[in-house]
């Protein structure tokens, strides 16, 4: 079964304003997760498979977080819980229909207040200039 990645942090994933090392962090989030986000494994258990200490990984995660791609949801009793996931817009599928479907999904829970939107920056391209493009040459 081919898994399909939400396009809208996959594909500018570089452009994150996050370190090099939390990118690549992410990707192992990414890698390890259920289709849908879910993030089953535990601090420590990531902190071992990827080789640094649990303090490591929350520090990576820390920035995720601040942006939203990682959750922390909220327990029952309002406190929040010892588990992760990822946004819905940045997690990966198992097909286009399931993904459409999360996201249809997660942009009424976002509209009624009940999921956090992704923090992410607004990207634009820089204007040409008034003279229009520059004039290249090979030397």
């Amino acid at each position: 079964m081919a898994e399909v990645l939400s396009p809208i942090v996959s594909d500018r994933i570089w452009a994150l304003p996050v370190s090099g090392a939390a990118v690549k962090f992410l990707a192992y989030l990414v890698s390890t997760s259920e289709f849908g986000g879910e993030l089953t494994n535990r601090q420590k258990d990531m902190a071992r498979e990827y080789g640094i200490t649990p303090q490591a990984v929350s520090y990576l995660m820390a920035p995720l977080r601040e942006l939203n791609i990682v959750l922390r949801p909220v327990s029952e009793d309002g406190r929040q819980g010892n588990s992760y996931r990822l946004h819905p817009f940045a997690a990966k599928y198992d097909s286009h229909t399931s993904m459409e479907n999360a996201f249809k999904e997660a942009l009424s829970q976002i509209k009624a207040g009940e999921l956090p939107n992704l923090k992410l920056p607004k990207y634009s391209s820089t204007p040409p200039t008034a003279e229009g493009p520059p004039k290249l040459r090979v030397a």
